[in-house]
C-alpha cells in the first residue's frame, strides 16, 4: 500500500505561517490544483460545507510542499485557540553538516541560519555551545511561539 505524509500543524494565521516555514525549510506555497484559482474554490467544488471554511480559508495557499518532491506536504489549518503548552515534537533544521565538519563551521552555520529566520519573524530562545560534546544549536520558536531547533 502506498503512503504519502502530510504534517498538520494547528495555528492562527496560516498566510504567516506558510510565508516563514516556506523560507525556513526551502519550501514553496503550494498551488490549487488544476482547475481552480484557489483552494477555497476546489474546497466548495468538493462539496465542502460554508460553515467549515471560515472567512479568507483557501483564498492564499495554507500549505507548503519540497520542490524537490522529497518532504511530506505540511498544511497550516486555521484553528480559534492559541498555543498554550511546550510542544511535544519539533522540526530539527540540519544545517550544520555534521560531526564531520569542524565546530566552528558548524557554529557559523547555525548562527547565519538562526539569523536568517530571526529577520523572517523567529525568535532566539537559546544558543546550546557544549565544546566538549561538540554541540553547537540553537533553539528557536516559530512567529506562533512553536519551538524548533537548528543544529
Amino acid at each position: 500500500m502506498e503512503m504519502t505524509v502530510q504534517l498538520t500543524i494547528d495555528c492562527s494565521d496560516p498566510q504567516r505561517m506558510v510565508a516563514f516555514w516556506a523560507r525556513a525549510l526551502g519550501y514553496v506555497p503550494e498551488p490549487a490544483p488544476d482547475g481552480y484559482t484557489t483552494w477555497r474554490a476546489y474546497w466548495e467544488a468538493l462539496g465542502v460545507p460554508a460553515e467549515e471554511l471560515p472567512a479568507g480559508a483557501g483564498d492564499v495557499p495554507e500549505s507548503i510542499v519540497d520542490p524537490a518532491g522529497r518532504g511530506p506536504r505540511v498544511w497550516f489549518q486555521q484553528v480559534p485557540e492559541p498555543k498554550t503548552i511546550k510542544n511535544r515534537w519539533h522540526f530539527d533544521l540540519k544545517v550544520g553538516g555534521g560531526r564531520d565538519v569542524p565546530l566552528d563551521v558548524r557554529a557559523r552555520r547555525v548562527r547565519a541560519a538562526a539569523d536568517r529566520l530571526v529577520e523572517a519573524g523567529a525568535t532566539m530562545v537559546q544558543i546550546r555551545d557544549d565544546p566538549g560534546t561538540g554541540l553547537y544549536a540553537a533553539a528557536m520558536q516559530d512567529p506562533e511561539g512553536n519551538e524548533f531547533d537548528i543544529v
